[in-house]
């Protein structure tokens, strides 16, 4: 989300001069204070003249952020995160072209895939291709339509056979260009790729 600000911050009995920071889902406050929180465990989100006030299990908290940023930083707190589907670009208005399998991708962006790829009569607008091999990215690229944009879903880490340096490469080499990349699960990890010149 990359929303940051200057603030007095009251937490329990401690105070201090911070910067808060909300980023991907969680809650970061550096200088005076130190502490990081996930969205999920903040309740009781609320402004009061110039603070924003939650709960985080016991401890109370006040943040002095003037009253706009208090309503702007409360608003995006309680924002519901974007799904992976969202992230991907996958939603009921279009239909993927799903090749290989994602087994062990969170539950919404296998349901996702299935709603999307079933999309009848719809024009397909995104590839997906999961992948554990160079050899498997040659062949499931080849089935994909150059105007497409491709998500390549691969393995993450050293020592898998497939990383980041040689997915580029391998799509380079086919004229694409990378745009985006995200995090599928703790094992797999995806690049968004276009054809050069879309």
């Amino acid at each position: 989300m990359g929303y940051q600000v200057s603030c007095t911050c009251l937490w329990a009995n401690e105070s201090g001069d911070c910067t808060v920071l909300l980023e991907g889902g969680v809650l970061i406050l550096r200088g005076g204070m130190l502490r990081r929180v996930a969205l999920s465990e903040i309740a009781e989100v609320a402004v009061a003249g110039e603070e924003l006030r939650f709960r985080v299990g016991e401890a109370r908290v006040a943040l002095g952020l003037g009253h706009d940023a208090a309503v702007r930083l409360a608003t995006a707190m309680m924002k519901p995160p974007a799904t992976l589907a969202k992230k991907l670009g996958i939603s009921r208005q279009g239909r993927v072209l799903v090749i290989g399998a994602l087994d062990d991708a969170e539950e919404d962006l296998k349901a996702a895939l299935a709603e999307a790829s079933d999309a009848g009569d719809e024009a397909v607008t995104l590839a997906v291709v999961c992948v554990e091999s160079p050899e498997e990215l040659h062949a499931a690229i080849k089935r994909v339509p150059t105007e497409l944009p491709v998500w390549v879903v691969y393995p993450k880490g050293k020592g898998t056979g497939l990383g980041e340096e040689l997915v580029r490469e391998l799509l380079r080499g086919k004229g694409y260009i990378d745009t985006k990349v995200a995090s599928v699960s703790k094992r797999l990890t995806a690049l968004r790729f276009v054809r050069r010149g879309r």
